[in-house]
This record gives C-alpha cells, sequence and structure tokens, in this order.
C-alpha cells in the first residue's frame, strides 16, 4: 500500500468516501462479458465482440463507450437486459462488506460514482445487501456530464456535505482517477480490482495505490468523538 506521495484528506473530520461500483466492490467481469457478447451478437452479428477494448473504456457510462468505439447505441437495450439476468452472478469483492461497514461506524460518509444508471447500480447493491451502507448512489444517467468529468463525484459530495479537500475517490479504472483529479479530490487506485495488469492504471498517476480494501481503514482512521452519522440518507 503506497499513502505517501500526492494530498491526502485531513483526519478527525468526517471523510467522503466515493467508491466505483465495477471493480471496486463488485466483481462483475464475467456478467460484463456475457452480457457485452450477446448484445454484440444481437445488433452486430458474427465476429469476435471486442470486450478488451470496451474493458479500456469502463468507468464511462455505456452509451459513451459505444460512440466512442463507433457500435451501434442499440447494444444498450440487450446489455442491460442481460445484465439484470445475469445479475445474480455478480459477487462482492473480499473484504468490502466488513470495509465499509467499518467506515460508515467510524463516522465517514459514503458514496457510489459509477458508470452504470442509477436504478441498475442500486438493484445490484440492494440485491448484494450494500445499498444501505452508502449516503448516495449516483449514476452516470443522473448526470449531465459522467466520468471522466468531475459533475458525478461532486454531485456524490453535495449530498454527502463534504468539502473536496476531506474526499476521496477509490476506483479500479484510468477514468476514475481522471475523473478524482477534476473534482480535485485524492485519487486512490484499487489494485484488488484491476482485471489484467494494472500498468494503464498506475501510469495515470494516483495519489494513494491500494492493494486490498482494508488497507483504507488505515487510511480513513475513525472520527473524533463521533457522535451520529450526519450524511443524508437520499438514494439517488
Amino acid at each position: 500500500m503506497n499513502t505517501d506521495p500526492g494530498p491526502r484528506p485531513g483526519t478527525g473530520r468526517p471523510l467522503g468516501i466515493v467508491f466505483d461500483l465495477d471493480g471496486v466492490l463488485v466483481d462483475s467481469f464475467s456478467v460484463m462479458r456475457e452480457a457485452f457478447a450477446i448484445a454484440y451478437a444481437e445488433v452486430v452479428g458474427k465476429g469476435r465482440p471486442p470486450f478488451e477494448e470496451y474493458n479500456t473504456h469502463l468507468g464511462r457510462y455505456f452509451p459513451d463507450i459505444m460512440r466512442i468505439m463507433g457500435l451501434p447505441l442499440e447494444m444498450e437495450a440487450p446489455f442491460v437486459r442481460e445484465s439484470y439476468r445475469l445479475a445474480h452472478l455478480v459477487r462482492v469483492c473480499d473484504g468490502v462488506p466488513e470495509v465499509v461497514s467499518t467506515l460508515r461506524d467510524s463516522g465517514h460518509r459514503l458514496a457510489v460514482a459509477t458508470g452504470k444508471s442509477g436504478q441498475r447500480a442500486r438493484s445490484l447493491l440492494d440485491r448484494l445487501d450494500l445499498l444501505d451502507q452508502f449516503d448516495v448512489v449516483v449514476g452516470s444517467d443522473e448526470v449531465a456530464r459522467p466520468k471522466p468529468a468531475a459533475e458525478i463525484v461532486l454531485r456524490a459530495l453535495g449530498v454527502l456535505k463534504v468539502e473536496v479537500e476531506d474526499a476521496m475517490m477509490i476506483g479500479d479504472a484510468v477514468t476514475d482517477i481522471a475523473s478524482a483529479r477534476a473534482a480535485g479530490v485524492t485519487a486512490v487506485a484499487a489494485l484488488w480490482g484491476a482485471e489484467g495488469d494494472p500498468i494503464e492504471l498506475l501510469n495515470a498517476d494516483p495519489d494513494i495505490v491500494l492493494d486490498t480494501p482494508a488497507c483504507l481503514l488505515d487510511l480513513c482512521p475513525p472520527v473524533e468523538a463521533v457522535g451520529h452519522h450526519p450524511a443524508a440518507s437520499q438514494q439517488g
């Protein structure tokens, strides 16, 4: 775990901890791969689905990825359909439930900012019994400019009522680091969720690199004199 370089949130006050979803809180890569393959076959037809290229754009909103890759926007409907159908195969990343529960009990304020739509993200987190741990879940369809822009992170912090100097964005993709940079919060790379070689993520120059979710507990000590959890309970 590297916690030395770059700015760090202060201690003693509640921190705003904004998580990406896929690859940070949940392991959904196999589901995404299958859903993408089915959507590609239905809309494009024969040929090898370019999932490896799709994977390089994770963190972005699905329609934005389709535009970047030059693929039909019509792929979104079957992709979303299959993602819902296969949602029971998504697993929570090891250690995540214990860590997010401890962070919340320690007085910190937790949010999710995801490339998924808000409804789909909240449905998945609810299925996995994680939704109640977060003060807000913001989907890419709920902001005008999703990742890599700052808006989705700043929207979450507005609900959490935390200033950028006391906030961090945790992600496993270059897009997450870019969004954190744009928002002015500490950019944290989550290596436990990175699929394959994390070199591109590391080359994005995150402020902090964490090997496991448990490393967050050292980075985010309990809030001093925690009386109650003051953050909003809004979901959306």
